[in-house]
């Protein structure tokens, strides 16, 4: 009996993602376990792989690279040895997508379910299957407006990579960037589509709906303090000046905010909850999230027990979590789970700004940039490192004088780092 293929569900809010490609061909035999595609959701790429075995029989009006797929919708099928797929008929009908199907990411058999659109959603299947491209390529191409027809490939058998992309898609930008300084030297003040445009990706519409649920589903307020980052700043030199030359991450400042922040938690708990119609879920272990700065938008990936972890052991995960989400290769394990979100700056030399929570959590700690600046000390005028910190969290879950207790109690663990760190 054939087994459908679906397509699971990546993360908390995803009702769809973006068909990478097929890691199997059609009529090979696949493993239980084995990856069969990629798929696309919520800011990371995964492996799906196989929860049963057989031969994978594609159906002709299977997703493309780049093809948006639904969470539910039958894409492929899993058989026997000798057995035919139902698309396979007398009739030789194509198996149709089905629109209205099951979310749930398991079927009879075990195996993942596909869901996939039709790929004139992007263009016509026939343009889409004479053109190869890898699925870097194609997001490239969709975002620099670049018709993939026109771009030579220089891949295995002429497949379009990205590089193939961006080297097409630079004269046409530089072409148009020329088109539209000739225009307004000419007065012409109004909107062309010739102009400039940047096609909206997948990732960006999920940052874009995760920020304005930050800001219209919660009840935002920020708080900001000043604080006395001298100590914070000789502890990062002497773990450099130790270390200098060492081949493991040496930890730095977000390093030890990731630290101070977990270990402050500990004490204000409500923090680090989560809203729900009928109760405050509290955390179970303070799991941090840190804002990452990547080409495709911002990431959020997750320090796991960071209050557990030593100063050294944070360093090492956040190497490489940066290293993973810059290069596109974050799981959806990598992104979930945080319970409070730190977003830094300071290399920005922004001294504050009002963070748009991470939801579901209930805040998020913005830190600026450390400026040496005259400050009091024992009634005399001394050089000190200053740094502010933005608070934001929703007014639901915690008052404002619990949320100013806790962004008071982290200012003392900033300004005493080693009072917090030394047993």
């Amino acid at each position: 009996m054939a087994i459908e293929i679906v397509v699971p569900r990546l993360g908390w809010s995803m009702d769809e993602g973006t068909f990478g490609e097929w890691l199997k061909k059609d009529g090979e035999f696949v493993q239980r376990g084995e990856a069969l595609f990629v798929l696309e959701g919520e800011k990371s790429a995964q492996d799906i792989e196989s929860f049963d075995e057989g031969v994978l029989r594609i159906p002709p009006d299977a997703p493309q690279s780049g093809d948006v797929v639904k969470v539910g919708q039958v894409l492929a099928f899993l058989v026997a040895q000798g057995e035919e797929a139902s698309f396979e008929g007398a009739a030789n009908t194509s198996v149709q997508a089905k629109p209205q199907a099951s979310a749930n990411p398991h079927v009879a058999g075990g195996a993942p379910v596909i869901a996939a659109s039709r790929a004139d959603q992007r263009g016509s299947s026939a343009t889409r299957t004479t053109v190869k491209a890898s699925p870097r390529a194609r997001r490239r191409a969709e975002q620099a407006g670049v018709d993939l027809a026109t771009v030579p490939g220089t891949g295995s058998t002429g497949r379009i990579r990205e590089r193939d992309v961006i080297a097409v898609a630079k004269p046409q930008a530089e072409q148009v960037a020329a088109t539209c300084t000739a225009q307004t030297n000419k007065m012409a003040r109004s909107t062309s589509d010739a102009c400039r445009t940047l096609a909206v990706s997948p990732i960006r519409r999920t940052i874009a709906s995760r920020m304005s649920a930050g800001v219209h589903e919660t009840a935002p307020v920020t708080l900001t303090t000043r604080c006395d980052a001298t100590n914070l700043v000789n502890l990062r030199d002497q773990f450099r000046d130790a270390e200098r030359g060492a081949v493991e991450a040496v930890p730095g400042y977000n390093e030890l905010l990731i630290k101070l922040t977990s270990m402050t938690l500990e004490h204000h708990p409500l923090l680090a909850a989560q809203w729900s119609d009928r109760e405050i879920l509290l955390p179970d272990a303070f799991h941090l999230s840190i804002a990452v700065d990547t080409e495709a938008g911002l990431l959020a990936p997750v320090v796991r027990d960071a209050n557990k972890l030593t100063v050294r052991q944070i360093a090492g995960e956040l190497r490489r979590l940066v290293d993973r989400a810059r290069k596109g290769q974050l799981s959806a394990d990598d992104m979930q789970g945080g319970v409070f979100t730190i977003t830094n700056l300071g290399m920005f030399k922004i001294d504050s700004f009002t963070p748009i929570i991470n939801l579901p959590q209930c805040a998020i700690l913005g830190v600026g940039r450390i400026a040496r600046e005259p400050a009091v000390v024992n009634d005399q005028i001394v050089p000190r490192d200053q740094m502010t910190l933005s608070l934001t969290f929703d007014h639901r879950i915690v008052d404002g004088a619990p949320a100013a207790r806790f962004l008071n109690d982290l200012r003392l663990a900033i300004e005493h780092p080693a009072a917090v760190l030394v047993p």
